[in-house]
């Protein structure tokens, strides 16, 4: 057994389902949180400190610290094997670290959720290929996709009332796929399934996305498509985008947005694009001169 193996074996015990999500309420700077609140009264949604995972030997993570605002829109970028997958890998809990701490607003720590929980607090991820139910049409995609009770007999006797088509509809419009609605999933252009899967991440209502290099495998114009959809959602909720293509970067960081570059699993540099741009540790670890 590993080292790594051997300290998951001696965590504690994860606390019942409902203490995870908060339905007992938890206590919070002086008030009780309401079912499902984050509490973000210090401006964070997100807070990693110190964060370290160890594979074989390697450390992929490395003491990372992080916190991302709410609201917020910030770009990572860096090299491969930087350690940015391994990050989200630990926020989602799919990569228990090794040590560290991580926070969802100020009182959920994600290192001791499971990752149906966590998906469950409001963090939604998408993955670099598109993943989407190809044999339904569209619009059944976002149906099935939304915060509703998932269990069986709640399931069976499920309705959508107009509330539920009017946000079907909104996000359609939102992700620009009105007029494909009762097209098949399979049937869309990359694209296309880019944007329907991250409409039906919009359709959980989350506090947090994570998308992990959305825009690769797509035309300039859908990398364009990508950017202007995810600017117009900047501040409906918080949004962490790991990118390697620099222009879709400068597209959603803009003059002011921050950026953060990581490499050999910690921070390296944090900044406006342009700024980061100019640092001679990051030019020599990644940009290239």
């Amino acid at each position: 057994m590993t080292a790594h193996n051997a300290l998951i074996v001696d965590l504690p015990p994860l606390p019942p389902l409902e203490e995870q999500l908060n339905l007992n309420g938890v206590a919070g700077l002086g008030h009780v949180l309401a079912p499902g609140e984050i509490d973000v009264s210090h401006g964070a949604i997100l807070y990693l400190e110190d964060v370290t995972v160890s594979f074989d030997g390697f450390r992929a993570l490395n003491a990372l610290t992080l916190s991302i605002d709410v609201g917020e829109l910030r770009c990572v970028i860096g090299p491969n094997g930087a350690g940015k997958t391994t990050m989200m890998d630990v926020i989602t809990g799919k990569t228990r670290p090794d040590a560290g701490r991580v926070f969802l607003g100020q009182t959920l720590d994600l290192t001791r959720m499971s990752e149906p929980v966590i998906a469950r607090t409001g963090i939604g991820r998408k993955f670099q290929k598109p993943t989407v139910f190809e044999n339904h049409p569209v619009w059944e995609n976002l149906e099935l996709a939304m915060k509703t009770d998932k269990r069986w007999f709640a399931s069976l006797r499920a309705r959508l009332d107009a509330q539920a088509q009017a946000r079907i509809e909104e996000t359609l419009e939102l992700i620009r796929l009105q007029h494909e609605a009762t097209r098949l999933a399979g049937e869309l252009s990359h694209g296309q399934k880019q944007r329907l899967e991250i409409g039906m991440l919009l359709m959980q209502q989350p506090a947090l996305l994570l998308l992990d290099e959305p825009a690769a495998g797509m035309t300039d114009h859908e990398t364009m498509e990508l950017a202007d959809l995810l600017n117009k959602l900047r501040g409906s909720c918080s949004m962490m985008v790991v990118e390697h293509d620099m222009e879709f970067v400068a597209a959603l960081a803009g003059a002011f947005g921050k950026v953060t570059v990581m490499a050999e699993g910690r921070v390296l540099a944090e900044g406006s694009l342009d700024e980061v741009k100019r640092d001679d540790a990051v030019i020599e670890s990644y940009l290239g001169r």
